[in-house]
């Protein structure tokens, strides 16, 4: 056999076993403590005194003394930004104009520190800084066509995975939906469980539980397979040993923020499934948080995750968390209808919970009945 038919040969082998080649995070570094790291890993990403670093950061720690330890210099600006609402595309857009407007050069580069709202808005503005057009643009699978800006995420918060995954979930006036591409996913990680010390409890309760569910679901989909069953089994065994456990407070901290790790690498080469795509729904319509919202909707889901729907319910009551309810018990069909219809327009996230004939198992009147009961 010649070289040429042989290399036809692996063309053909190739096309007919093409799997999806994801991005990893590069670096990442982890340890209590080593956000103060950051002056190091930062530096030698400047491009220039006049290319700024911009951070992005959670108004909850505006006058912290975590803003202290920003190593910001030169021309770098802080942004403080409100996570009581899920990031928008036009808010995307009125960031990357007003930083465009502001310097001369590109920054250098963008850092988000919070939880998944700030992570996803500094994926998403690290993209539109280099990509034409408005965020909307690019809500869904690899529009992106250039790559962005390099780009930190910092957790404050443990569960949304928002720290590894290659989408930064947007809403958008359409649509919530997020910028999925290889050019989303962070250059550099900076895990530091001191960070998580300040979390709220019911806000600690609701984004762990956006972890557990991201495991649940991934572990029960048709795409499972061992790279996301290897990671989503540690991960559900953290947030069980978390949640269900009695273990000191720091070790607590540390096996979250692993399980968050686990959980969004769980899901890069799976993807989530029914509690995810009604959720989305949800946060169009009322604007109700991620991670709520996930919690809100797992609750009513025995019928597809009945294990997990009842370990869920176990840690519910053993941390005291009381969910919202009647939530959807006074909308008018028509926003119904949109909270369904947004749900299903996900088809990979049902594929995935149901199978390739999912469109025979689920509609817009199945999924009606079951917000009815939120």
């Amino acid at each position: 056999m010649n070289i040429s038919e042989l290399n036809k040969q692996k063309v053909q082998h190739t096309t007919l076993t093409s799997f999806k080649n994801f991005p990893m995070v590069p670096r990442v570094v982890f340890g209590r403590g080593c956000f103060n790291q950051l002056s190091e890993i930062l530096m030698p990403k400047r491009k220039s005194t006049e290319a700024p670093f911009i951070f992005l950061v959670d108004d909850f720690f505006e006058g912290t003394d975590l803003i202290k330890r920003i190593p910001a210099t030169f021309n770098d600006k802080i942004i403080f930004i409100s996570a009581e609402e899920e990031p928008k595309t036009e808010q995307v857009d009125s960031l990357v104009s007003k930083i465009k407007e502001d310097y001369l050069e590109l920054p250098s580069g963008i850092v988000g520190i919070g939880g998944g709202t700030l992570l996803d808005l500094a994926k998403a503005v690290s993209l539109l800084a280099t990509n034409k057009g408005k965020a909307e643009d690019y809500q869904g699978w690899d529009l992106i066509k250039r790559p962005a800006l390099y780009h930190v995420g910092i957790p404050t918060i443990s569960g949304t995975g928002a720290e590894v995954s290659r989408t930064a979930v947007l809403l958008g006036p359409e649509k919530k939906l997020g910028l999925n591409s290889d050019f989303t996913t962070f250059d550099q990680v900076v895990l530091d469980p001191d960070l998580v010390r300040t979390v709220p409890k019911d806000q600690w309760f609701y984004t762990g539980m956006d972890c557990y569910i991201h495991c649940v679901e991934s572990l029960q989909g048709t795409y499972l397979n061992a790279f996301s069953q290897s990671y989503g089994e540690k991960a559900f065994d953290l947030c069980k040993e978390v949640f269900l456990e009695d273990i000191p407070l720091e070790e607590s901290e540390d096996k979250l923020v692993m399980a968050s790790w686990h959980g969004g690498m769980s899901i890069a080469y799976s993807q989530v499934g029914v509690a995810h795509a009604m959720s989305y729904g949800l946060s169009y319509v009322l604007g109700t948080k991620h991670g709520i919202g996930n919690c809100i909707v797992f609750n009513q889901l025995e019928e597809y995750y009945p294990e997990g729907v009842r370990l869920f319910k176990q840690m519910k009551q053993k941390h005291g968390i009381e969910l919202p309810t009647g939530l959807c018990k006074d909308l008018p069909q028509s926003d119904l209808e949109t909270m369904a219809q947004i749900s299903l327009s996900l088809e990979p996230l049902w594929e995935n919970a149901l199978g390739k004939n999912w469109r025979e198992l689920v509609n817009q009147e199945k999924l009606i009945s079951i917000y009815k009961k939120l």
